[in-house]
C-alpha cells in the first residue's frame, strides 16, 4: 500500500517507500502523457521500467526503456519521461538525496504549463 498518492496532468505518482536520503515511486504515465522537462539540485534518481515503452530523455540523449530497461539520472541533468506508445509506461524511480521534496523541480519546458 503506497504512502500516499498523487495525480499528475501525465498519471500518476504513488510514494512506497521513503527514509533519511532515498524515496522509492511508482510512476503511472497514460498514454500520451509526459513529464515536463526538468532536473533536480538536492537529489539523482534512477528509473527502471516495469510495463509498457517508455521514452527517455537525460540531457541530450533521447532512448526507449521496455520492461526491465533502466536509467541513471545523475544530479542536475535535465530528463523527461513520456508515454507515446499504446498502454500505461509504469516505473519505478529510486532518489537519493539530501532533499527529496515535489518542489525540488526545475521545468525547463511543461506541456501543462506547470510553473
Amino acid at each position: 500500500m503506497p504512502i500516499y498518492s498523487e495525480q499528475r496532468p501525465w498519471g500518476s505518482f504513488h510514494v512506497l517507500d521513503e527514509a533519511k536520503g532515498y524515496k522509492v515511486k511508482r510512476i503511472v504515465v497514460k498514454e500520451g502523457g509526459r513529464l515536463s522537462l526538468q532536473s533536480h539540485k538536492h537529489r539523482a534518481e534512477h528509473w527502471t521500467v516495469v510495463e509498457g515503452t517508455a521514452t527517455i530523455t537525460v540531457d541530450d540523449k533521447v532512448m526507449l526503456k521496455t520492461r526491465g530497461g533502466a536509467v541513471d539520472i545523475s544530479l542536475g541533468a535535465k530528463h523527461r519521461l513520456e508515454n507515446l506508445h499504446q498502454g500505461d509506461v509504469i516505473l519505478i524511480e529510486v532518489q537519493f538525496g539530501d532533499y527529496l521534496g515535489e518542489d525540488d523541480i526545475i521545468r525547463y519546458d511543461d506541456a501543462y504549463a506547470r510553473i
